[in-house]
């Protein structure tokens, strides 16, 4: 299974190599999407889908074309956003109206038949993004377990509420109310996962939403459409499918969408967020960039920190803002380090999705590969070395992972997210510079903090919680579990959407009061009782 070939024909699968479970399920082509509660047939122009899993063919590889994904126009964009504007109705559509319980109901009719589709999404999973066999499946199944976890969430929290306020000789009760429409816009790395945090999060709380299929990972929808149909009623989820640039603008322009759960850049957001003719209307979610230090100190146990350095760096392919993307490391470790970190490079599977124990993959995005490739030219082209062997060569749409060491400000891997497998290795003698460098970041998501001595962990810890929104302490960045916040400071995030957050992302607080008489506290009391059953 390990690749140790690095022959670029070589490395891709001839058609004969390919599972044929795996084969059965592509070409896919997307020929209807959901708006009003109906499966409509696509007949317009389409946009083809290709793998990064590129096919052998004679002597080198060419491009598989796995299926076809409707591009729509502004037409079908606002029709979807009437849809669900229609079916919000100022609240008083059937979703809003509807009781707490009566929305979960509809959600887990969803999901008992969403896991029936589990083979089919991951498979697609595999085939569009080169996401591997275990991560797709894992993916599928939070999913499943982010959406369930937010319901417990809501019924604790619904539990958990004040009964009735009093003071100043009034008496009332809390509540919440949703927004009314939701634009949800998820990133090509969890295309299902982080789609559904918004998504999920909206809908139970009796938002209507339009969402916008991933430019990468949409085909994988294509399984449930019918699902959303028959769980939901009309107008409630809406999909659409497109060039962004193209097809989003115009809603937004619209003033109609009231919350916008998006995963992107900075730049995007703040375009996006301008559009909007009264953007102060609109309640933003917002995932971002991240450049997650980790900060090796002088007693780290490098046995514990290079494990998890290789897994925060390249889970996914170091495709995940969350992953480790620069490294400062102490002189005195540095030579250790990279010696430990390229040996475990050096056993690293690669391969193809769908084979078992793979950890690096084909990259989707086009260009990447060359991106990288540039990223690590520019800083061995100031002073930086490839440490370990065959890093940095390409295979078509393979990357494969480099190290690169020693990394200066002077370099632009130093300041850029890379989204990749390529790992800068930064040293250091005084603990000011990784300190300077996340305080000067325009990022501000997470950290990894690895060492022993707990009074100069705890001056960091103190110092870092001012700069990032989670810090780790000998562990690698990551999201889990799914009910702590997952947010960032400065330009990396706004809001969160986690379980325990999701009550209140798309929903607004409201107040029902009253003068403070048995009679009267009675009324208000059945009321918002009443409401939120």
């Amino acid at each position: 299974m390990k690749k140790k070939i690095y022959e670029e024909e070589a490395f891709f699968p001839a058609e004969g190599d390919i599972p044929e479970l795996l084969v059965k399920d592509i070409p896919f082509v997307m020929d209807k999407y959901l708006a009003g509660g109906t499966l409509k047939v696509w007949e317009g122009p389409y946009r083809e889908v290709f793998s990064p899993v590129l096919a052998r063919a004679g002597a080198g590889v060419v491009e598989r074309s796995i299926g076809r994904c409707p591009l729509m126009t502004e037409k079908e964009s606002l029709e979807a956003l009437q849809y669900a504007k229609g079916a919000f109705d100022n609240g008083r559509g059937e979703w809003p109206a509807m009781t707490a319980e009566g929305r979960m109901g509809c959600m887990e009719e969803f999901l008992s038949r969403m896991v029936l589709e589990r083979d089919r999404v991951t498979h697609l999973l595999m085939w569009e993004i080169g996401k591997s066999v275990g991560d797709a499946q894992t993916e599928f199944d939070r999913t499943v377990n982010y959406v369930r976890g937010v319901m417990g969430a809501l019924r604790e929290a619904k539990k958990n509420r004040s009964l009735v306020l009093t003071g100043h000789n009034m008496a009332g009760r809390i509540g919440r109310a949703p927004l009314g429409v939701v634009l949800c816009m998820g990133p090509f790395n969890y295309p299902l996962f982080e789609t559904f945090t918004g998504l999920a999060s909206g809908l139970l709380t009796g938002n209507t939403v339009v969402f916008k299929l991933p430019r990468f990972g949409s085909l994988l929808y294509g399984p449930l459409f019918e699902l959303f149909r028959d769980s939901f009623p009309p107008g409630v989820v809406n999909v659409i499918s497109g060039e962004g640039k193209r097809i989003i603008p115009p809603l937004l322009a619209t003033g109609m969408v009231d919350g916008l759960a998006f995963i992107g850049t900075s730049g995007v957001a703040a375009y996006l967020r301008g559009l909007h003719p009264k953007p102060q209307r609109l309640r933003c979610v917002l995932g971002l960039e991240a450049k997650n230090p980790a900060i090796i100190l002088s007693d780290a146990d490098l046995d514990l920190v290079v494990p998890e350095s290789v897994k925060g760096a390249l889970a996914f392919n170091g495709q995940r803002c969350a992953a480790l993307k620069i490294f400062f490391v102490h002189t005195s470790l540095v030579e250790p380090f990279l010696e430990r970190f390229s040996r475990a490079l050096a056993d690293i599977e690669f391969g193809m999705p769908w084979e078992e124990g793979v950890f690096v993959t084909p990259l989707v995005e086009p260009g990447k590969p060359r991106y990288l490739a540039d990223l690590m030219e520019d800083a061995v082209g100031r002073g930086a070395r490839l440490m370990n062997e065959g890093g940095g060569t390409i295979w078509g749409t393979f990357f494969h992972p480099a190290l690169l060491f020693p990394v200066t400000p002077a370099m632009r891997v130093y300041h850029e997210e890379q989204f990749g497998p390529l790992i800068p290795v930064v040293p250091y003698d005084d603990l000011e510079v990784p300190v300077r460098y996340v305080t000067e970041s325009s990022y501000g998501q997470q950290a990894s903090v690895f060492g022993k001595d707990k009074d100069r962990l705890r001056s960091l810890v103190d110092c870092l919680v001012h700069q990032v929104s989670r810090v780790n302490i000998n562990c690698q960045c990551q999201r889990s579990p799914d009910t702590a916040p997952f947010t960032g400071r400065k330009d990396s995030a706004e809001g969160s959407l986690s379980v325990s957050d999701a009550a209140t992302a798309f929903t607004t607080p409201f107040f029902v009061a009253s003068r403070d008489t048995e009679a009267d506290v009675e009324i208000v009391d059945v009321l918002i009782r009443e409401r939120e059953r």
